[in-house]
């Protein structure tokens, strides 16, 4: 094997021109502080790819509500599905809850969900330690309304002096770009 692999230019080029790993490194406060505000392209990238995430989570609590309380909640009337109205609020406390919860908690944790990290993005307090759970619970709050309402508390960075959404500027929060070689958490 090792003959044709030397021998072959089609193989080496496959199995001789490998990359070297890079050095994951875990960043200090110093550096943490240093880094540039994430792009508002990064951002939207990363809540894409958390939306899956948080919609398989709805679906998965939908069918947990829907074992519980029977398929008798739902009716077809006139053409439109109505849903007993106590199940729909259960529902909407649930959604509202999970996704909270998700992102409060790896913010807290990490400083990154799944897409983030995929984005190489972290959120922190601008004293660069981990957000608090206040800090959390406002950016999270305000996030829905600043995305919603066509964007404009995205595109607040645009216009603030350090290049923070208006959620992150309310709550004394950041998002900054990872370098390739920094450790996700």
């Amino acid at each position: 094997y090792s003959h044709a692999r030397n021998s072959s230019p089609w193989l080496h080029s496959m199995f001789g021109n490998r990359k070297k790993p890079v050095e994951r490194v875990l960043l200090s406060r110093e550096d943490l502080a240093s880094l540039p505000r994430a792009s508002l392209w990064r951002r939207l990238a990363s809540l894409l790819y958390d939306m899956f995430l948080v919609a398989a989570l709805w679906i998965a609590l939908g069918f947990l509500v829907q074992l519980a309380f029977g398929p008798d909640t739902n009716q077809l009337v006139d053409g439109r599905v109505q849903t007993d109205p106590v199940v729909d609020t259960i529902n909407i406390i649930l959604m509202a809850g999970s996704a909270a919860v998700f992102y409060i908690g790896f913010w807290r944790r990490t400083g990154q969900t799944l897409g983030m990290i995929a984005w190489r993005i972290r959120v922190l307090s601008t004293d660069e330690s981990p957000l608090t759970v206040r800090q959390g619970l406002i950016r999270f709050v305000l996030a829905w309304p600043a995305f919603w309402l066509l964007g404009l508390g995205y595109l607040w960075k645009f216009v603030d002096a350090r290049g923070d959404a208006l959620h992150g500027r309310i709550s004394g929060s950041k998002t900054v770009l990872l370098p390739k070689n920094a450790r996700p958490f």
